[in-house]
């Protein structure tokens, strides 16, 4: 069996970044995703198709196939008196706040005074990323699965 549309597929992970660093790793828990279904990055979503049980490889993913380009327009300067509540603001804290696109997930990336700068682009737009990959499993999908969009299990999602 081969990965493709509505196959669920287990696979053993390594992520770096250009400089080799190690951003994520399946350690030994492999990551179950259904295909076709936007649960990977697109870029190896793509290199994933029609790979079999054993295969191994090495994909490097332009940013713009990854996680996108990064975007000044999601970087801004909010009041420091947003953050009520918040005992000590610091560079590097992530927040969930409200925009007029819902809850988006926002990183502090400078303070001065009482602006503080934040910065809503995923953490690792930008970015080309290494992927080494060993498939572990293809199954088909369930029903169930299939009406949810998303892989359930071991290494997939939990109702």
């Amino acid at each position: 069996m081969k990965i493709e549309q509505d196959k669920v597929a287990q696979i053993e992970y390594t992520l770096t970044n250009s400089a080799g660093e190690v951003m994520d790793k399946s350690n030994g828990q492999p990551l179950a995703y259904l295909h076709g279904h936007h649960n990977l990055i697109p870029g190896l979503e793509a290199e994933l198709l029609g790979k079999a049980v054993g295969d191994k490889f090495t994909a490097t993913i332009a940013a713009a196939d990854a996680y996108g380009e990064k975007h000044d327009g999601m970087i801004q300067q909010v009041p420091s008196e947003l953050f009520q509540g918040v005992e000590k603001i610091e560079v590097g804290m992530r927040f969930e706040a409200q925009s007029d696109q819902g809850t988006q997930s926002v990183e502090i990336v400078a303070i001065d005074g009482d602006q503080v700068t934040v910065d809503a682009n995923h953490p690792l737009a930008g970015q080309d990323l290494t992927f080494e990959v060993e498939i572990m499993d293809i199954r088909d999908a369930s029903a169930e699965e299939l009406e949810h969009g998303h892989a359930h299990g071991a290494g997939g999602h939990h109702h």
